[in-house]
């Protein structure tokens, strides 16, 4: 009896207690202003969104018309940041994934051309965009707009293929082949179903042609005919005519043709002659919107390591709700 006694008075004094600590805990609760209640609750969900958007699933917005139709100006995108590894903390290593980007995907990766503000600024940026599920970014340009510190485009090149623009329509060759195929082949050999847009009329790269010829003139000093000073004012000021890598092109072949002590960016020019080169492990990304794309014609190829995610659903506008190919 003395035993059972004994352990009466211990579970009493166990169970007399705990009430204590939960009426202490239940009281200083109801003291607790809403504020701090509310923050606690931010706090929390802020959390979570963190580490799903850094981890698994994350939101972005579409700046710019390089993807049309595919994804369009406004479009919110969740974009999978598991399937090729996540980083560990925003602009920090990443973890490794079986999973390597393909052609064909439609990838998300850092602006090679973007100027970093530093690195607390970038972690700051990236928090605050990932809370507001895209809707407020503060790394902006003098203007206001967003720059564009990650770009979305295609996976088009890959693992040992050579691509080829000439007057906006690209050409692939296969690692050990020698034909070049143009897209839409190469595209149903891969069982590809996306397509292309093209702004650009095919008539309209006579005009092109002779405007980037007035351009080296131009440089060289010379005088331009009526013909050319009017090619030269609509491939500079008419959306129907700029192509900016064609421009390029025709104006440095002319411009070599004029002097050849030219000092052109060579590379760049027998890069547009030859086609570049993507090595294994690294993509050639491409716009979907060939003649209003900045893209890999003009900034080159990126590692797979430097992919950080795979679009994956349109979510806003609702009109606009589906899976992303």
């Amino acid at each position: 009896m003395e035993v059972a006694d004994s352990l009466v008075k211990i579970t009493e004094k166990y169970l007399t207690r705990r009430r204590v600590k939960q009426y202490i805990r239940k009281e200083r609760s109801k003291r607790r202003h809403f504020i701090i209640d509310w923050l606690d609750a931010f706090l929390w969900a802020a959390g979570v969104v963190l580490l799903l958007n850094q981890y698994l699933i994350q939101a972005y917005q579409i700046p710019s018309p390089s993807m049309e139709k595919t994804l369009i100006v406004g479009d919110r995108i969740f974009v999978n940041k598991l399937v090729y590894g996540p980083e560990l903390l925003p602009g920090i290593a990443k973890l490794p994934s079986p999973i390597k980007p393909k052609r064909g995907d439609i990838i998300i990766f850092e602006n090679p051309q973007y100027i970093s503000q530093g690195p607390i600024f970038d972690v700051l940026q990236r928090i605050i965009y990932m809370l507001t599920l895209s809707m407020v970014d503060i790394d902006k340009n003098p203007d206001g707009t967003p720059k564009h510190h990650f770009l979305i485009k295609r996976a088009a090149a890959a693992d040992g293929d050579t691509i080829k623009n000439i007057d906006g329509y690209i050409y692939f060759k296969p690692e050990g082949e020698s034909e070049w195929l143009d897209e839409t082949t190469y595209r149903t050999r891969l069982d590809q179903k996306n397509k292309t847009q093209r702004l650009i009329k095919d008539e309209n790269y006579n005009t092109i042609r002779l405007g980037s010829h007035a351009i080296a003139l131009n440089n060289s000093g010379a005088t331009l005919t009526s013909d050319e000073s009017s090619a030269y004012s609509q491939i500079q000021t008419d959306r129907d005519y700029f192509d900016l890598y064609s421009i390029q092109f025709y104006a440095n072949k002319s411009e070599l043709a004029l002097n050849r002590t030219s000092k052109i960016d060579f590379a760049t020019y027998y890069k547009d002659i030859n086609g570049q080169f993507v090595p294994h492990g690294w993509i050639l990304p491409l716009g979907d919107n060939r003649d209003n794309s900045k893209d890999g014609r003009s900034f080159g190829i990126i590692s797979k390591k430097e992919v950080l995610g795979q679009a994956m659903i349109k979510y806003w506008p609702l009109n606009r709700f589906g899976l992303i190919k």
